[in-house]
């Protein structure tokens, strides 16, 4: 079943767009894996997925995130058995922050740029891994693949169309590329490239 946010309610590499500024306003669709495409976050039933206690805290976390980044709002996600689909804006309605768009700093960070897509990426990762090593006492362990997947959303069409790809997931979840039946040893999906073309690969982090 497809989420909206409601305010009230709730490899090692990294490839990039050349250029791009991912802190600056925008929409994206992101896509994040479990560790091996391990099913830890629940099952499907009747074609509506059924969380257990770890998807609870993927849902959880993401939706603390707009509590804790003002820059962010959240759109339409779903938790899927072993990987999270998300629509994700980033806004300029941040004190401090104009619509011009940010200067890279002269020498590349450690980490991810502030208040950018990864930065959100990070943390979140970060924060379910803590909750649900701490519940099965493996601390340390993975929860995620080391990587992430991007797509920038062009427009209105766009956003229409990924957010019905979303709504239709757990109903399409056997004919799934991330489903366990479907995955080949190695890549993320039948071909090796995300669940949506064109979007773009992105080193994570080990969390």
């Amino acid at each position: 079943m497809m989420n909206r946010y409601n305010r009230d309610i709730h490899h090692r590499r990294s490839i990039r767009l050349k250029d791009y500024d991912y802190s600056q306003a925008g929409g994206y669709f992101v896509t994040i894996c479990a560790c091996d495409r391990e099913c830890l976050f629940g099952g499907i039933v009747n074609g509506e997925m059924q969380s257990n206690e770890f998807g609870q805290i993927v849902t959880d976390e993401w939706l603390r995130s707009a509590e804790i980044r003002a820059e962010i709002e959240l759109g339409e996600y779903v938790i899927m058995p072993n990987h999270f689909h998300a629509i994700v804006l980033i806004t300029n309605d941040v004190p401090g922050r104009t619509g011009d768009r940010r200067v890279a700093p002269p020498v590349a960070p450690t980490g991810p740029q502030s208040k950018s897509l990864g930065a959100l990426m990070a943390g979140y990762k970060s924060a379910v891994t803590k909750r649900i090593n701490a519940i099965r006492q493996s601390p340390g362990a993975p929860v995620w693949q080391r990587n992430y997947y991007e797509h920038i959303i062009r427009d209105a069409a766009d956003y229409r169309r990924i957010a019905e790809y979303v709504a239709d997931n757990p109903r399409r979840w056997a004919e799934d590329t991330l489903h366990p039946d479907n995955v080949p040893a190695t890549g993320v999906g039948a071909t090796g490239r995300s669940p949506l073309r064109n979007m773009t690969y992105r080193g994570g982090y080990d969390e």
